[in-house]
């Protein structure tokens, strides 16, 4: 029995435009209250508002968990630090190709077609830390994962796992 089990959580880029929003909508929530006061249809034009800051709050500060066991990579989303949402479960041995974004072992994939999820930090650092997982075929998954995540599924499918 070799089971490993692994963690990784990664934080998402801060968008400008998700505070944005949310600063906004938080203050016609505010006019909105005080104009209520005065003529009622600004009171449901607030309470839309308030709505909508909240909503942009959740999806302004996300955070991605990823967890490795017993050839299962699952992805949850954390929104605020407060919800978690399962996003994804692979499979490992359906995975093609696990390597660094900017690995030659990626050269036989760049003429396809891939429909791209990215549950990575959003942010293309030096060195790339990011990971591409082509999955099924049809699916290329950014991740971006520690050097312990990676190696334990390296572990499992060694011919598939590359860490250049």
């Amino acid at each position: 029995m070799n089971e490993s089990y692994v963690e990784c959580l990664v934080a998402r880029k801060k968008s400008g435009g998700m505070g944005a929003l949310k600063v906004v909508l938080i203050v016609i929530t505010a006019l909105g209250v005080i104009m209520g006061m005065v003529f009622f249809p600004f009171l449901i034009i607030a309470l839309a508002a308030g709505v909508g800051a909240y909503f942009a709050s959740m999806y302004a500060s996300m955070e991605f968990e990823y967890l490795y066991l017993d050839k299962e990579i699952s992805v949850d989303k954390i929104m605020n630090k407060t919800k978690r949402k399962k996003a994804e479960k692979f499979d490992v041995n359906r995975i093609e190709i696990l390597a660094p974004v900017n690995s030659w072992h990626l050269d036989n994939f760049k003429n396809r077609e891939f429909k791209v999820t990215d549950y990575s930090s959003g942010v293309a650092s030096q060195p790339d830390k990011r990971y591409a997982m082509i999955y099924d075929g049809g699916r290329k998954i950014l991740l971006e994962p520690n050097i312990e995540f990676v190696k334990a599924v390296q572990f499992v499918a060694p011919r598939k796992v590359f860490l250049d």
